[in-house]
């Protein structure tokens, strides 16, 4: 048979899932732990792409070949976990090869009327790119899969009043670890993260001195992180560890520096200072100046008069 057409095929439910990978129904309907090895599906006749309108927690014990996460692609040869939030896409490449490990997934309705629904989007790592998956040490990965061996046995001991309870409370755990342990990879990876704010350092200075405020406005985080090749969150989270403050704080550095020498070295006005800077409006800009300086730009430029 010829492989389904490119058109995203979505997943609303995880008994859905299952039937499309060939396996038993789950033993609870709104959450599921697969292992890879389990899986069974026909190569020609699965979609290319996927979106899921749950949560996916892949552990990859093992992978040979590529697959598509994204716009980029994995390639672990000890493992990692990569997180994956409802809606985003998923591509599977016709030569990926299996990997061994397994996947939790979770449906939101799950989660609904408890703390956690609203907690998890706090964990960033959600929303990283597959490049910035989280790579376990020999002590994380035995704690990690002590986790994932919880939730299994949970499941496999069927559902009473209790069971949502204890599996909330162990994904918590799983959610918590990982949170440590991708602080920890921050702080592994210094050489690599210390690279990429040099990057990000020079890629500021040009925007601001190439005067590309006048055509593109205000530099974004979401450009910022495009022009480095990483996610906006991971951006924002890598340097926090490194800087204490996120990418917009780091733009509102360089744009309040580039300001104040604006201001004392040239004559333009405020007004123009503040379009020259990629405000639309001078207000915004006197509002900014001010929330980070303690005084308006007008009484910065009395300084120097």
């Amino acid at each position: 048979m010829k492989k389904m057409a490119a058109t995203p095929h979505k997943i609303n439910s995880i008994s859905d899932l299952h039937r499309l990978l060939g396996l038993p129904k789950p033993l609870h309907p709104m959450i599921s732990l697969v292992q890879n090895c389990n899986v069974n599906v026909v190569k020609d006749e699965f979609p290319e792409t996927l979106v899921l309108h749950f949560y996916k927690i892949s552990f990859i014990e093992d992978m040979r070949g590529k697959v598509k996460y994204g716009q980029s692609y994995y390639d672990f040869d000890e493992g990692g976990m990569v997180f994956v939030s409802p809606g985003q896409l998923l591509t599977a490449e016709p030569d990926a090869d299996e990997y061994k490990g397994f996947n939790l997934f979770v449906h939101p309705d799950f989660l609904r009327g408890h703390s956690i629904a609203s907690t998890i989007e706090k964990h960033h790592f959600f929303t990283y790119s597959a490049n910035e998956a989280l790579h376990l040490s020999d002590k994380e990965r035995t704690r990690i899969m002590t986790v994932f061996k919880g939730i299994e046995e949970e499941l496999e001991s069927g559902i009473d009043s209790s069971s949502r309870d204890v599996l909330i409370a162990q994904l918590e755990l799983l959610l918590n670890y990982s949170s440590r342990f991708y602080k920890r990879q921050f702080t592994t990876r210094q050489v690599l993260n210390n690279d990429l704010l040099v990057k990000l350092e020079q890629l500021l200075d040009n925007y601001f001195e190439n005067e590309m405020t006048l055509t593109n406005g205000l530099p974004t985080v979401q450009y910022l992180a495009g022009e480095l090749h990483v996610s906006p969150h991971y951006l924002s989270d890598m340097l926090r560890s490194q800087t204490g403050q996120n990418a917009q704080q780091l733009i509102h550095s360089k744009l309040i520096s580039r300001a104040k020498l604006l201001l004392s070295n040239t004559s333009l006005t405020v007004a123009e200072v503040a379009y020259q800077l990629g405000f639309e409006y001078p207000q915004s800009f006197n509002k900014l100046f001010k929330q980070k300086t303690s005084v308006s730009p007008l009484d910065f430029r009395k300084t120097f008069r």
